[in-house]
């Protein structure tokens, strides 16, 4: 990749939703030996659609089960377990998963011996004789949800009746991944002790940000947003927006046509040109023509059509449809980087940053609220 095709392309493009990407949330206990991506192996989908239905079935199980070992535990749900998995394994995506939830071929991480490698620095040391993980010669994180063989001897069950207590097989993983997280009876209703049962997963508070942003999005798959009050072009603008769920995002990517490839490269470095897909603009751009609006490719320039809102009026001020903004400096529309579509109940669907995809996101989940405009 060359340094002046990329420097062009951020001339070209530094209006158009130039969100900061998160940091990679993968560590060397979640880093697979095969399969990893660029981009920290976060593949791209996200709706419950993406999640293999054996899997999906695992997570709920485990939701029933874990009651019976820790039952002090409120508020576990299936896309807290899916948003881990998630980030973890892709929800083992690629593998064959049996009908009683075995997984092959297994899922194997980097061996933990202080090389380096997948971000390792640490060695650690063998303790189950390779019977999980597959070698003596050390450690590596196994399953779907990447345990270390010494967590799972401590938090493994058997969900599925088999009397074998595997990390390989969906649902005793889950049923594990449930009773890891909720420790000695959290609440998992309250975010501040979601963040902590995460946070005892993975110690990075890029890897917090990045699952919870998954079980956000799939809490929103599950339930669904509620149209039945819409009529008219909002909500034909909406479904249109609604129905690229899913879809990656791309920077520089997507028009009135609908996804296409992006450029290369966003401000964090990240490289487009061979995704297909939206920018919050092109998103914007394609659910709006739906209903005969044209609208400009930049985030900045779509501010200046129709009626603005100002950001002293606060989201509340906000209508299904109307565009949202943000700015690096709010109250100067110059600054404005990125643009979403206003559903309802403080919620937008937004195309947010690289390595995500087209989802449902709180007003406030980007920094530098600046208004919005109505076109309808």
């Amino acid at each position: 990749m060359r340094r002046w095709g990329c420097a062009l392309a951020l001339l070209m493009f530094a209006a158009v939703c130039c969100a900061a990407p998160a940091g990679n949330a993968i560590s060397a206990y979640v880093a697979l030996e095969t399969g990893a991506r660029e981009d920290g192996g976060i593949a791209e989908g996200g709706s419950a659609a993406d999640i293999p239905p054996r899997m999906l079935t695992a997570y709920k199980n485990a939701v029933q089960q874990a009651g019976q070992y820790v039952p002090k535990c409120r508020g576990m749900r299936w896309p807290i377990l899916a948003g881990i998995a998630k980030v973890e394994s892709n929800h083992a995506t690629g593998r064959n998963i049996a009908d009683n939830g075995d997984i092959r071929p297994k899922i194997y991480g980097v061996l933990l011996n202080g090389s380096g490698a997948g971000g390792n620095t640490t060695a650690v040391a063998d303790t189950d004789g390779g019977r999980w993980d597959g070698t003596a010669a050390g450690e590596r994180a196994v399953g779907p949800f990447q345990f270390l063989p010494s967590t799972w001897q401590s938090i493994g069950e058997d969900a599925n009746g088999d009397t074998i207590i595997d990390p390989h097989n969906a649902d005793d993983a889950a049923l594990g991944a449930a009773i890891y997280l909720c420790g000695n009876g959290r609440n998992l209703t309250q975010r501040t002790q979601l963040k902590s049962a995460i946070l005892q997963y993975n110690h990075s508070s890029a890897y917090v940000a990045n699952v919870l942003g998954w079980i956000d999005q799939y809490t929103a798959a599950a339930t669904g947003p509620n149209l039945k009050n819409l009529s008219g072009k909002a909500r034909t603008v909406i479904e249109a927006a609604l129905s690229q769920r899913g879809v990656p995002y791309s920077w520089g990517g997507g028009n009135a046509k609908g996804r296409s490839y992006g450029i290369c490269c966003s401000p964090g470095g990240k490289s487009s040109a061979s995704i297909k897909g939206f920018d919050c603009s092109g998103l914007t751009q394609y659910a709006y023509a739906k209903v005969g609006i044209s609208l400009p490719r930049l985030a900045a320039d779509q501010a200046g059509v129709g009626q603005r809102i100002p950001a002293g009026l606060g989201p509340s001020a906000l209508k299904p449809g109307d565009l949202v903004f943000y700015a690096t400096a709010p109250g100067h529309d110059a600054t404005i980087y990125h643009v979403g579509i206003y559903l309802s109940g403080a919620q937008m669907i937004n195309a947010a940053r690289p390595g995500t995809v087209v989802r449902l996101d709180a007003v406030n989940a980007m920094s530098g609220y600046a208004g919005g405009a109505r076109l309808l």
